[in-house]
């Protein structure tokens, strides 16, 4: 049977003119659980920290799997904040099953946190401010992650592209789902750093 690797919350489509994209415009202490969002059907509340949000979405089991097989489940229930963009299940599945089941045993946990803490930026990172950062950028920003390196980002059409080390890239799928601790992305791939 095959592990997924799951990132706590949603992905990385980050457009202004992403379709289904909701934009808050407060902070976790304005919002109101009225400021709900919606991933695959599961409710977020921006009062709930991202693990406890990430439990709940139907399409981010792997990505929830591995931040427990990673020991990450504490430093994402802190207060952060924290901005992730994260992998759905379907985006797990593009990468080759051996690779998702050898980073999920135990002697492999480091690069798990590897893997998982590159798709984590501190600061809570809105779609606005990523569109603010590439236009600034002449179509290109950097942005440095938890785990130490830099992602790529850019549009693709209407849609935010992230460009993780060897090759490795994902759009936004779903921006600014609103945590009490941070903001969530869902993205459509997995981002590697160079291992």
């Amino acid at each position: 049977m095959r592990n997924k690797l799951k990132i706590t919350t949603a992905a990385l489509a980050f457009g202004l003119t992403v379709a289904g994209c909701t934009t808050y415009g407060g902070t976790a202490d304005t919002m109101a659980d009225d400021d709900i969002a919606y991933v695959d059907g599961a409710a977020m509340y921006p009062s709930k920290n991202i693990i406890e949000n990430a439990v709940n979405s139907p399409i981010h089991t792997t990505l929830v799997a591995a931040v427990k097989q990673a020991q990450l489940v504490d430093t994402l229930m802190g207060p952060g904040p924290f901005t992730v963009f994260a992998p759905t299940d379907a985006a797990f599945a593009k990468v080759p099953e051996a690779t998702v089941s050898s980073l999920m045993m135990d002697e492999n946990r480091a690069m798990l946190q590897g893997v998982l803490t590159y798709h984590v930026v501190p600061g809570r990172v809105t779609a606005a401010d990523l569109m603010q950062r590439i236009r600034a950028g002449n179509g290109t920003a950097m942005i440095a992650t938890v785990q130490g390196e830099q992602l790529t980002v850019s549009m693709m059409g209407n849609r935010v592209m992230l460009r993780g080390k060897n090759g490795s890239m994902a759009h936004v799928s779903q921006a600014d789902v609103m945590q009490s601790n941070g903001v969530i992305h869902v993205v459509d791939g997995v981002l590697l750093p160079g291992m």
